[in-house]
């Protein structure tokens, strides 16, 4: 073995690794993005939860009792209400993550030692409800001369009161597989086209760059179909995980990000120069996903600026979808926004996709 040879092909490999910009953005993004992430984004201790309070004894203990209560850093109240029912329907839609209910004769059952006030928690996510749970310690009797006895405040959990941690994992493994999928399958479809010669087969051909597109990324969604379904069918019989919305709701907001996640993949494949570059783009864009999206980690331990990058990823707003579907049996219309979020999306993409890709190669 000669030195002066090993030497040389230490130094060309340097060379072609330094010329290779994906290959080095790799080398110094990913322990980067993962230092940030875990160091920084990720937070198992829940603060500033989406509250909403209704306060239907509007008394000086009842207001103090809510200063008290956001005191604890757990709420971030957000929206007033007027009845239980109105907070069952924003906890049904996502809008809040628990509701307040501060009844007509709070200071009577706080004098009588009774149950005052009720913690109403969506449990579909068990860390949300393990966050509530510390805010049954909060005293009653704040600022009040009134002698009374110890009363209560219940935390109530809603959608999975037994904290079963696949009633919150398995409708969120919908959009892990097929974001991993989509992304992946698309971005290497369309460069080993390019590596094999066929590209320039195609463009010869009357075949738009949109139809081009459009035609290699439908195959995929029949995939993407068949994996949906295999995942319910075995989350139902496994672990008993409900569907209480529509099922057809389902199926169309996993066809939302599907498209989403096609589209992402085509522009990560007019991007890449080989199957290998598209895979390493892919896992790019996989790793946030699944730390980011609320998958995980719970969404509301991120600081701001995470979660608005967060919020740029289709992912978290399929998780939004599938969970408020599934567990809350809430409609498609009332988690409108993650819809057109989605939508949005997909648009982009798709059209950044077809304008690089006639770019390219025309």
């Amino acid at each position: 073995m000669s030195a002066r040879r090993l030497f040389a092909i230490m130094v060309k490999e340097l060379r072609q690794m330094r010329r290779d910009r994906i290959t080095l953005a790799m080398i110094v993004g990913i322990p980067v993005m993962q230092l940030v992430l875990f160091g920084y984004a990720i937070n198992f201790t829940l603060r500033n939860l989406d509250t909403a309070i209704a306060d239907q004894a509007n008394t000086a203990g009842s207001r103090a009792l809510v200063m008290d209560l956001q005191n604890t850093g757990v709420l971030n109240p957000v929206k007033d209400a007027t009845s239980p029912q109105e907070l069952m329907t924003m906890l049904r839609r996502g809008e809040i993550s628990v509701g307040v209910v501060i009844p007509p004769d709070f200071e009577r059952r706080r004098i009588d030692g009774r149950e005052a006030v009720q913690i109403l928690v969506d449990g579909s996510d068990t860390s949300v409800q393990a966050a509530a749970g510390q805010l049954a310690q909060v005293p009653l009797d704040s600022g009040s001369t009134v002698k009374s006895k110890p009363a209560q405040i219940s935390v109530v959990g809603f959608y999975n009161p037994e904290r079963r941690s696949a009633i919150n994992i398995v409708p969120g493994l919908i959009g892990i597989i097929l974001t991993m999928t989509m992304v992946m399958f698309t971005a290497v479809s369309i460069v080993r086209e390019r590596e094999r010669g066929n590209m320039e087969l195609l463009i010869a051909t009357p075949v738009s760059s949109s139809e081009l597109m459009i035609g290699k990324v439908l195959p995929f969604a029949g995939i993407g179909f068949i994996q949906t379904t295999l995942v319910l069918i075995l989350g139902a019989w496994l672990f008993e995980v409900p569907v209480r919305g529509a099922l057809l709701d389902v199926y169309i907001a996993a066809v939302l990000l599907i498209l989403a996640n096609l589209s992402l993949g085509l522009m990560i494949s007019t991007k890449a120069q080989s199957q290998f570059q598209a895979m390493q783009m892919t896992f790019f864009v996989f790793l946030p996903s699944i730390l980011l999206s609320g998958f995980m980690f719970p969404f509301a331990g991120m600081p701001k600026i995470i979660q608005w990058l967060a919020e740029v990823l289709p992912l978290t707003h399929f998780l939004r979808l599938v969970r408020g579907i599934m567990l809350r049996g809430a409609s498609l219309w009332e988690l409108w926004p993650e819809t057109i979020a989605l939508i949005a999306f997909t648009a982009v993409m798709m059209t950044a996709a077809i304008l690089r890709f006639r770019k390219r190669l025309d």
